[in-house]
Protein backbone atom coordinates (compact mmCIF):
# COMPACT_ATOMS: atom_id res chain seq x y z
CA UNK A 1 0.00 0.00 0.00
CA UNK A 2 0.94 3.68 -0.17
CA UNK A 3 1.26 5.83 2.83
CA UNK A 4 -0.63 8.65 1.22
CA UNK A 5 -3.68 6.41 0.99
CA UNK A 6 -4.35 7.08 -2.66
CA UNK A 7 -3.04 5.93 -6.03
CA UNK A 8 -1.32 8.30 -8.46
CA UNK A 9 -3.92 7.66 -11.16
CA UNK A 10 -6.66 9.31 -9.10
CA UNK A 11 -5.38 12.75 -10.18
CA UNK A 12 -3.02 11.83 -13.03
CA UNK A 13 -2.92 13.54 -16.38
CA UNK A 14 -3.31 11.32 -19.42
CA UNK A 15 -0.05 10.09 -20.85
CA UNK A 16 -0.07 10.04 -24.64
CA UNK A 17 -1.47 6.72 -25.82
CA UNK A 18 -3.01 5.40 -29.01
CA UNK A 19 -6.79 5.68 -29.34
CA UNK A 20 -6.85 2.71 -31.75
CA UNK A 21 -7.66 -0.04 -29.18
CA UNK A 22 -10.52 1.98 -27.71
CA UNK A 23 -11.85 2.83 -31.17
CA UNK A 24 -11.79 -0.81 -32.25
CA UNK A 25 -13.60 -1.95 -29.09
CA UNK A 26 -16.22 0.76 -29.51
CA UNK A 27 -16.73 -0.20 -33.16
CA UNK A 28 -17.05 -3.89 -32.28
CA UNK A 29 -19.58 -3.15 -29.55
CA UNK A 30 -21.58 -0.76 -31.71
CA UNK A 31 -21.66 -3.11 -34.70
CA UNK A 32 -22.50 -6.15 -32.58
CA UNK A 33 -25.42 -4.53 -30.80
CA UNK A 34 -26.81 -3.02 -34.01
CA UNK A 35 -26.61 -6.42 -35.74
CA UNK A 36 -28.28 -8.10 -32.77
CA UNK A 37 -31.14 -5.59 -32.85
CA UNK A 38 -31.42 -6.03 -36.63
CA UNK A 39 -31.70 -9.82 -36.24
CA UNK A 40 -34.34 -9.40 -33.54
CA UNK A 41 -36.29 -7.02 -35.78
CA UNK A 42 -36.05 -9.40 -38.74
CA UNK A 43 -37.33 -12.20 -36.55
CA UNK A 44 -40.44 -10.19 -35.70
CA UNK A 45 -41.13 -9.25 -39.32
CA UNK A 46 -40.40 -12.65 -40.83
CA UNK A 47 -44.09 -13.49 -40.99
CA UNK A 48 -46.73 -11.54 -42.90
CA UNK A 49 -47.68 -9.38 -39.94
CA UNK A 50 -45.58 -8.86 -36.82
CA UNK A 51 -46.60 -11.42 -34.18
CA UNK A 52 -46.93 -10.58 -30.51
CA UNK A 53 -43.48 -10.70 -28.97
CA UNK A 54 -42.75 -13.01 -26.06
CA UNK A 55 -41.41 -11.72 -22.76
CA UNK A 56 -38.07 -13.40 -23.47
CA UNK A 57 -37.86 -11.66 -26.86
CA UNK A 58 -38.57 -8.27 -25.27
CA UNK A 59 -35.98 -8.84 -22.55
CA UNK A 60 -33.29 -9.88 -25.05
CA UNK A 61 -34.08 -6.75 -27.05
CA UNK A 62 -33.86 -4.68 -23.88
CA UNK A 63 -30.46 -6.18 -23.10
CA UNK A 64 -29.16 -5.28 -26.56
CA UNK A 65 -30.52 -1.73 -26.27
CA UNK A 66 -28.95 -1.35 -22.82
CA UNK A 67 -25.54 -2.52 -24.04
CA UNK A 68 -25.79 -0.24 -27.07
CA UNK A 69 -26.76 2.76 -24.95
CA UNK A 70 -23.86 2.11 -22.60
CA UNK A 71 -21.38 2.04 -25.46
CA UNK A 72 -22.79 5.19 -27.05
CA UNK A 73 -22.64 7.14 -23.78
CA UNK A 74 -19.29 5.98 -22.39
CA UNK A 75 -17.05 5.45 -25.41
CA UNK A 76 -17.23 9.02 -26.79
CA UNK A 77 -15.86 10.33 -23.47
CA UNK A 78 -12.89 7.96 -23.70
CA UNK A 79 -12.22 8.85 -27.33
CA UNK A 80 -12.44 12.57 -26.50
CA UNK A 81 -9.85 12.09 -23.76
CA UNK A 82 -7.51 10.35 -26.18
CA UNK A 83 -8.10 12.96 -28.88
CA UNK A 84 -7.26 15.84 -26.53
CA UNK A 85 -4.55 13.90 -24.67
CA UNK A 86 -6.28 14.84 -21.43
CA UNK A 87 -7.66 12.72 -18.62
CA UNK A 88 -11.37 12.63 -17.83
CA UNK A 89 -10.81 14.75 -14.73
CA UNK A 90 -9.14 17.40 -16.90
CA UNK A 91 -11.82 17.51 -19.60
CA UNK A 92 -14.47 18.86 -17.22
CA UNK A 93 -12.72 19.61 -13.92
CA UNK A 94 -15.47 21.57 -12.14
CA UNK A 95 -17.76 20.33 -9.39
CA UNK A 96 -15.08 19.12 -6.99
CA UNK A 97 -12.70 16.18 -7.21
CA UNK A 98 -12.48 14.22 -9.51
CA UNK A 99 -14.44 16.54 -11.82
CA UNK A 100 -17.96 16.50 -13.22
CA UNK A 101 -17.16 14.38 -16.26
CA UNK A 102 -15.39 11.77 -14.15
CA UNK A 103 -18.34 11.67 -11.75
CA UNK A 104 -20.74 11.18 -14.66
CA UNK A 105 -18.52 8.47 -16.16
CA UNK A 106 -18.35 6.64 -12.81
CA UNK A 107 -22.14 6.75 -12.46
CA UNK A 108 -22.66 5.42 -16.00
CA UNK A 109 -20.06 2.67 -15.51
CA UNK A 110 -21.76 1.54 -12.31
CA UNK A 111 -25.22 1.70 -13.89
CA UNK A 112 -24.35 -0.19 -17.08
CA UNK A 113 -22.45 -2.75 -15.04
CA UNK A 114 -25.52 -3.50 -12.93
CA UNK A 115 -28.50 -2.95 -15.27
CA UNK A 116 -27.71 -5.85 -17.68
CA UNK A 117 -27.51 -8.17 -14.67
CA UNK A 118 -31.06 -7.26 -13.71
CA UNK A 119 -32.24 -7.98 -17.26
CA UNK A 120 -30.46 -11.34 -17.22
CA UNK A 121 -32.17 -12.13 -13.93
CA UNK A 122 -35.56 -11.25 -15.45
CA UNK A 123 -34.77 -13.54 -18.41
CA UNK A 124 -33.73 -16.34 -16.05
CA UNK A 125 -36.91 -15.96 -13.97
CA UNK A 126 -39.08 -15.96 -17.10
CA UNK A 127 -37.37 -19.12 -18.36
CA UNK A 128 -37.64 -20.84 -14.97
CA UNK A 129 -41.34 -20.03 -14.54
CA UNK A 130 -42.25 -21.07 -18.09
CA UNK A 131 -40.46 -24.42 -17.65
CA UNK A 132 -40.85 -25.22 -13.96
CA UNK A 133 -44.32 -23.76 -13.37
CA UNK A 134 -45.98 -23.72 -16.81
CA UNK A 135 -49.58 -23.59 -15.57
CA UNK A 136 -48.93 -20.67 -13.23
CA UNK A 137 -46.99 -18.94 -16.00
CA UNK A 138 -49.73 -19.39 -18.60
CA UNK A 139 -52.53 -18.42 -16.25
CA UNK A 140 -51.02 -15.40 -14.49
CA UNK A 141 -48.08 -14.12 -16.51
CA UNK A 142 -48.46 -15.04 -20.16
CA UNK A 143 -51.37 -12.68 -20.81
CA UNK A 144 -49.55 -9.86 -19.03
CA UNK A 145 -46.13 -10.63 -20.46
CA UNK A 146 -45.87 -7.44 -22.53
CA UNK A 147 -46.67 -5.20 -19.56
CA UNK A 148 -44.41 -7.20 -17.24
CA UNK A 149 -41.53 -7.24 -19.73
CA UNK A 150 -41.77 -3.46 -20.14
CA UNK A 151 -42.65 -2.24 -16.65
CA UNK A 152 -40.37 -4.53 -14.64
CA UNK A 153 -37.15 -3.46 -16.44
CA UNK A 154 -38.21 0.19 -16.23
CA UNK A 155 -38.73 -0.07 -12.47
CA UNK A 156 -35.47 -1.99 -12.09
CA UNK A 157 -33.61 0.65 -14.12
CA UNK A 158 -34.98 3.43 -11.90
CA UNK A 159 -33.90 1.62 -8.72
CA UNK A 160 -30.53 0.82 -10.29
CA UNK A 161 -30.02 4.50 -11.20
CA UNK A 162 -30.83 5.60 -7.65
CA UNK A 163 -28.42 3.05 -6.18
CA UNK A 164 -25.63 4.01 -8.58
CA UNK A 165 -26.16 7.71 -7.81
CA UNK A 166 -25.38 7.22 -4.10
CA UNK A 167 -21.64 8.04 -4.56
CA UNK A 168 -22.68 11.43 -5.94
CA UNK A 169 -24.59 12.00 -2.68
CA UNK A 170 -21.69 11.11 -0.39
CA UNK A 171 -22.15 7.37 0.15
CA UNK A 172 -19.26 6.01 -1.88
CA UNK A 173 -16.70 7.94 -3.90
CA UNK A 174 -16.12 8.21 -7.67
CA UNK A 175 -12.42 8.22 -8.60
CA UNK A 176 -10.28 8.23 -11.73
CA UNK A 177 -8.29 5.14 -12.72
CA UNK A 178 -5.24 4.65 -14.93
CA UNK A 179 -4.47 5.75 -17.56
CA UNK A 180 -6.91 8.60 -16.94
CA UNK A 181 -9.67 7.34 -19.25
CA UNK A 182 -11.59 5.34 -16.62
CA UNK A 183 -13.70 6.55 -13.70
CA UNK A 184 -15.54 4.26 -11.31
CA UNK A 185 -16.38 3.92 -7.64
CA UNK A 186 -13.38 3.80 -5.30
CA UNK A 187 -12.43 0.16 -4.74
CA UNK A 188 -9.48 0.63 -2.35
CA UNK A 189 -8.99 2.72 0.76
CA UNK A 190 -10.93 5.88 1.42
CA UNK A 191 -13.54 6.57 4.06
CA UNK A 192 -15.80 3.98 5.65
CA UNK A 193 -18.80 4.98 3.45
CA UNK A 194 -16.62 4.65 0.33
CA UNK A 195 -15.45 1.17 1.32
CA UNK A 196 -18.96 0.21 2.39
CA UNK A 197 -20.50 1.21 -0.93
CA UNK A 198 -17.83 -0.67 -2.87
CA UNK A 199 -18.53 -3.85 -0.91
CA UNK A 200 -22.29 -3.30 -1.20
CA UNK A 201 -22.06 -2.88 -4.99
CA UNK A 202 -19.92 -6.01 -5.35
CA UNK A 203 -22.22 -7.98 -3.03
CA UNK A 204 -25.32 -6.97 -5.00
CA UNK A 205 -23.62 -7.90 -8.26
CA UNK A 206 -22.54 -11.26 -6.81
CA UNK A 207 -26.01 -11.96 -5.40
CA UNK A 208 -27.62 -11.27 -8.78
CA UNK A 209 -25.15 -13.55 -10.57
CA UNK A 210 -25.84 -16.29 -7.99
CA UNK A 211 -29.61 -15.89 -8.39
CA UNK A 212 -29.29 -16.14 -12.18
CA UNK A 213 -27.22 -19.30 -11.84
CA UNK A 214 -29.75 -20.88 -9.48
CA UNK A 215 -32.62 -20.06 -11.86
CA UNK A 216 -30.69 -21.62 -14.74
CA UNK A 217 -30.02 -24.78 -12.72
CA UNK A 218 -33.71 -24.99 -11.79
CA UNK A 219 -34.65 -24.60 -15.46
CA UNK A 220 -32.23 -27.35 -16.47
CA UNK A 221 -33.74 -29.60 -13.80
CA UNK A 222 -37.22 -28.91 -15.14
CA UNK A 223 -36.11 -29.68 -18.70
CA UNK A 224 -34.57 -32.95 -17.56
CA UNK A 225 -37.78 -33.94 -15.79
CA UNK A 226 -39.83 -33.06 -18.86
CA UNK A 227 -37.57 -35.20 -21.04
CA UNK A 228 -37.85 -38.17 -18.64
CA UNK A 229 -41.60 -37.88 -18.06
CA UNK A 230 -43.76 -40.51 -19.81
CA UNK A 231 -45.68 -39.01 -22.74
CA UNK A 232 -49.40 -39.36 -22.03
CA UNK A 233 -52.07 -38.59 -24.61
CA UNK A 234 -55.26 -39.59 -22.75
CA UNK A 235 -57.44 -37.29 -20.68
CA UNK A 236 -58.77 -33.80 -21.27
CA UNK A 237 -55.70 -32.05 -19.84
CA UNK A 238 -53.07 -34.22 -21.45
CA UNK A 239 -53.22 -32.37 -24.74
CA UNK A 240 -52.39 -29.14 -22.97
CA UNK A 241 -49.62 -30.55 -20.77
CA UNK A 242 -46.06 -29.92 -21.90
CA UNK A 243 -44.95 -33.55 -21.87
CA UNK A 244 -41.61 -32.94 -23.57
CA UNK A 245 -39.34 -29.92 -23.74
CA UNK A 246 -39.80 -27.88 -26.89
CA UNK A 247 -36.81 -26.74 -28.88
CA UNK A 248 -37.64 -23.08 -28.23
CA UNK A 249 -37.29 -23.49 -24.46
CA UNK A 250 -34.01 -25.29 -24.99
CA UNK A 251 -32.85 -22.45 -27.24
CA UNK A 252 -33.77 -19.88 -24.62
CA UNK A 253 -31.98 -21.78 -21.88
CA UNK A 254 -28.81 -22.38 -23.89
CA UNK A 255 -28.60 -18.71 -24.92
CA UNK A 256 -29.26 -17.61 -21.35
CA UNK A 257 -26.63 -20.01 -20.01
CA UNK A 258 -24.03 -18.72 -22.47
CA UNK A 259 -24.74 -15.10 -21.50
CA UNK A 260 -24.68 -16.01 -17.80
CA UNK A 261 -21.28 -17.70 -18.06
CA UNK A 262 -19.94 -14.71 -19.97
CA UNK A 263 -21.30 -12.22 -17.45
CA UNK A 264 -19.99 -14.25 -14.50
CA UNK A 265 -16.49 -14.33 -15.98
CA UNK A 266 -16.62 -10.58 -16.67
CA UNK A 267 -18.00 -9.71 -13.21
CA UNK A 268 -15.81 -11.85 -10.95
CA UNK A 269 -12.64 -9.70 -11.25
CA UNK A 270 -14.60 -6.62 -10.19
CA UNK A 271 -16.29 -8.43 -7.29
CA UNK A 272 -12.99 -9.85 -6.03
CA UNK A 273 -11.20 -6.53 -6.51
CA UNK A 274 -13.85 -4.62 -4.55
CA UNK A 275 -13.58 -6.96 -1.56
CA UNK A 276 -9.78 -7.09 -1.60
CA UNK A 277 -9.47 -3.32 -2.05
CA UNK A 278 -11.96 -2.55 0.72
CA UNK A 279 -10.23 -4.66 3.35
CA UNK A 280 -6.58 -4.61 2.21
CA UNK A 281 -6.33 -1.15 0.56
CA UNK A 282 -3.42 -2.29 -1.60
CA UNK A 283 -4.00 0.25 -4.45
CA UNK A 284 -3.19 -2.33 -7.11
CA UNK A 285 -3.76 -0.22 -10.21
CA UNK A 286 -3.12 -3.11 -12.58
CA UNK A 287 -5.81 -5.19 -10.87
CA UNK A 288 -8.17 -2.19 -10.94
CA UNK A 289 -7.68 -1.74 -14.68
CA UNK A 290 -8.14 -5.47 -15.33
CA UNK A 291 -11.44 -5.51 -13.41
CA UNK A 292 -12.75 -2.45 -15.27
CA UNK A 293 -11.76 -3.88 -18.64
CA UNK A 294 -13.50 -7.17 -17.90
CA UNK A 295 -16.79 -5.52 -16.88
CA UNK A 296 -16.74 -3.27 -19.96
CA UNK A 297 -15.94 -6.11 -22.39
CA UNK A 298 -19.18 -7.89 -21.47
CA UNK A 299 -21.34 -5.42 -23.41
CA UNK A 300 -19.09 -5.93 -26.45
CA UNK A 301 -19.07 -9.74 -26.44
CA UNK A 302 -22.72 -10.24 -25.40
CA UNK A 303 -24.30 -9.29 -28.76
CA UNK A 304 -21.75 -11.36 -30.69
CA UNK A 305 -22.68 -14.40 -28.59
CA UNK A 306 -26.29 -13.82 -29.62
CA UNK A 307 -25.32 -13.33 -33.29
CA UNK A 308 -23.25 -16.54 -33.37
CA UNK A 309 -26.07 -18.37 -31.58
CA UNK A 310 -28.52 -17.29 -34.28
CA UNK A 311 -26.40 -18.60 -37.18
CA UNK A 312 -27.85 -21.62 -38.94
CA UNK A 313 -24.64 -23.66 -38.63
CA UNK A 314 -24.45 -23.23 -34.87
CA UNK A 315 -28.16 -23.87 -34.40
CA UNK A 316 -28.13 -27.03 -36.53
CA UNK A 317 -25.20 -28.35 -34.50
CA UNK A 318 -26.94 -27.44 -31.24
CA UNK A 319 -30.24 -29.03 -32.26
CA UNK A 320 -28.45 -32.20 -33.34
CA UNK A 321 -26.73 -32.46 -29.96
CA UNK A 322 -29.94 -31.74 -28.05
CA UNK A 323 -31.94 -34.29 -30.03
CA UNK A 324 -29.33 -36.93 -29.24
CA UNK A 325 -29.63 -36.09 -25.54
CA UNK A 326 -33.43 -35.67 -25.54
CA UNK A 327 -34.88 -37.75 -28.41
CA UNK A 328 -38.44 -36.62 -27.64
CA UNK A 329 -37.66 -32.92 -27.89
CA UNK A 330 -40.34 -31.14 -29.90
CA UNK A 331 -39.33 -28.70 -32.62
CA UNK A 332 -41.90 -25.96 -32.97
CA UNK A 333 -40.20 -22.98 -34.54
CA UNK A 334 -36.99 -22.46 -36.47
CA UNK A 335 -36.58 -19.11 -34.77
CA UNK A 336 -36.31 -20.36 -31.23
CA UNK A 337 -38.25 -17.35 -29.94
CA UNK A 338 -41.88 -17.58 -28.97
CA UNK A 339 -44.08 -15.18 -30.82
CA UNK A 340 -47.46 -16.41 -29.70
Amino acid sequence: GRGAGRGPCYTAKLRRRSALPGSLLFSAGLLGNLLALFLLGQQRLRRGRPPRASAFYLLVSGLAVTDLLGKCLLSPMVLAAYAGNRSLSELWPGGGEPGRLCQLFAFLMAFFGLAPTLLLLAMALECWLSLGHPYFYRRHLRRRRRAAALLAPAAAAALCALFCALPLLGFGAPVQYCPGTWCFIRMAGGSAPARGYSVLYASLLGALVLAIGLCNLASMRSLYRMARRPHRRSGPTAARAPAAPRMEELDHLVLLALMTVLFTVCSLPLIVRAYVGAFAADFNEKADLTALRFISVNSIVDPWVFIIFRTSVFRKFLHRVLRNQCPRTETVSPSGFRND
